[in-house]
């Protein structure tokens, strides 16, 4: 069966992922210490990381017999490039209404 690419947004749509993703930003976790924090089994728990693992939001390091898991930056740059896209787009937008409103306002002060 064939694997589903989902995109950044996809990736941290549930709510789950999405606080795993804030449990890794305090310290890098073992699979089994991640499921200790969720009302899940462990393997419910395994499949929201194997999700993040794929979109690049988490990295897995073998230490001994152990899993860690710890963010990884690649997802989290696509969020920021789509971000980045609209901010700019907001800018350019912003800025041209203040065009507009000082010539206005020139306007109003050289016909007073």
């Amino acid at each position: 069966m064939a694997q589903t690419t989902l995109d950044a947004f996809q990736v941290i749509a549930d709510p789950s992922r999405r606080q795993i993703l804030q449990l890794l930003s305090k310290e890098s976790l073992t699979i089994n210490a991640l499921a200790e924090n969720f009302d899940m089994s462990r393997p419910a728990v395994s499949k929201h990381i194997k999700v993040l693992y794929n979109g690049g939001f988490i990295s897995i390091q073998t230490i001994g017999r152990q899993r860690h898991c710890v963010l990884k930056q690649d997802g989290f740059n696509a969020v920021q490039q789509w971000i980045n896209y609209f901010d700019s787009f907001w800018q350019t937008k912003l800025k041209k209404l203040e065009d507009v409103l000082n010539i206005k306002a020139e306007k109003k002060i050289n016909n007073h």
